[in-house]
């Protein structure tokens, strides 16, 4: 059950750094279109959901309810850098979000 929630948890990684790009490929690009307004409202829905859970990932307790007491990031990076991850995240994102409005509106 842990290989198939960290193999779900990591598809949705891949969504939210698919929704990021496509923001910033929209932001220099000047367009927008269905994948924007999708990756808009994941990125959306994703932000909620961690800002519900005060500031921490939401399937980390679901997670952690199977058995899998590692969370997501640290299977990657070290714990300290992990923990700042979606610190990292969000800067990452509300830069490209600026970007765009700046290119759409310019």
């Amino acid at each position: 059950m842990v290989t198939f929630l960290r193999t779900v948890h990591g598809l949705i990684a891949v969504v939210m750094i698919a929704s990021v790009v496509a923001i910033y490929y929209a932001a220099f690009t000047k367009t927008h279109g269905l994948w924007l307004y999708l990756a808009a409202g994941a990125l959306s829905l994703e932000g909620l959901a961690i800002a519900m859970n005060k500031g921490n990932c939401p399937f980390g307790h679901v997670s952690q309810r199977f058995g899998d007491n590692k969370p997501f990031f640290e299977l990657f990076l070290p714990h300290r850098i992990a923990k700042q991850m979606f610190k990292v995240n969000f800067i990452i994102v509300l830069i490209g979000g600026i970007l765009l409005m700046i290119r759409l509106l310019a």
